[in-house]
């Protein structure tokens, strides 16, 4: 299951952790696109969902 960033209250325009790490992480995908260096496409998008997942849910219970 892949988590979505942006679930949860908005606060106005204070990004969530998930959603700065989504950002971050697509901002990074691309850059490793375009080096010309080969990498594992998709553990690098299994990792990301792994990761984002576990920030959606500390960010729904309340948590840092």
């Amino acid at each position: 299951m892949v988590a979505k960033a942006g679930h949860g209250p908005k606060n106005s325009g204070v990004k969530t952790p998930s959603e700065e790490f989504s950002a971050y992480c697509e901002a990074e995908f691309e850059r490793r696109l375009n080096s010309g260096e080969s990498f594992d496409e998709a553990s690098y998008r299994k990792a990301m969902a792994m990761v984002l997942d576990r920030l959606v849910r500390r960010e729904e219970e309340g948590r840092p």
